[in-house]
């Protein structure tokens, strides 16, 4: 019940001036939530689920991330199933780092973005700002992740089975300008990559988040006015 509440509060102190904030949804499964497991449609789908290992911004496994699993609202699974059929025709695949995100994660997030002294990850994911910057535009107290229809993800090139990931210009999670999807300073190479997602993605409806190139939602397949807690597992 304390979480609960915890939760509740951080959502309306998260809420702009004007705006309602979104109300968290009492589901307690994936089912209850409408949440489809994206392996359900496409069993070899290549996940790399880093908020259920340390090997994230926070340096430890995230509350909520019970199972490396990627759960999307069904619509938005089917969507991101197609691209990935679409990409395999022309020798490319997706790997997938998040999916539906629990509100409790996001809540661990703020926390630990509050947190000024716990500075071990910044050569990694902020060489080039200090912690105290990442809240907002990086980190936000609520994330479209929990509304069940948002995915992080990148492009591999397949050759045999054999699968590599293109060149982004930055890893994933690495809050800098140069994680922006224009960004000018990247190679002429990276910003083909990057495009080449952004056209497989924008086709089946998916809207990229500008100042991260691997963020993708689908508006349509989630009620903007709903998150869930639902844990991952």
């Amino acid at each position: 019940m304390k979480t609960w509440l915890f939760l509740a509060g951080a959502i309306a102190l998260g809420a702009k001036a004007g705006e309602t904030s979104p109300r968290l949804s009492p589901a307690r499964t994936p089912l209850a939530a409408g949440l489809t497991d994206v392996r359900s449609l496409v069993p070899d789908i290549a996940e790399d689920i880093h908020y259920a290992t340390s090997d994230n911004f926070t340096g430890a496994p995230v509350d909520g991330y019970r199972a490396p699993k990627c759960f999307l609202r069904t619509a938005a699974a089917e969507a991101l199933a197609r691209v990935e059929a679409t990409l395999r025709k022309d020798g490319y695949r997706l790997r997938v780092w998040d999916c539906y995100r629990p509100a409790r994660a996001v809540t661990a997030f703020v926390r630990w973005a509050g947190d000024l002294s716990d500075t071990r990850t910044k050569a990694a994911h902020y060489p080039n700002l200090g912690k105290d910057k990442l809240l907002g535009e990086y980190i936000a107290p609520i994330s479209g992740h929990s509304r069940g229809a948002t995915v992080d993800l990148t492009l591999m090139r397949c050759d045999d089975a054999r699968c590599a990931p293109l060149d982004m210009g930055t890893d994933f999670d690495f809050f800098d300008p140069r994680a922006h999807t224009d960004d000018p300073g990247i190679s002429a190479a990276q910003r083909v990559n990057r495009q080449r997602l952004l056209h497989a993605m924008a086709a089946e409806g998916f809207v990229n988040y500008a100042p991260e190139w691997w963020h993708y939602s689908l508006p349509s397949a989630a009620a903007a006015d709903t998150i869930y807690d639902v844990p991952v597992e």
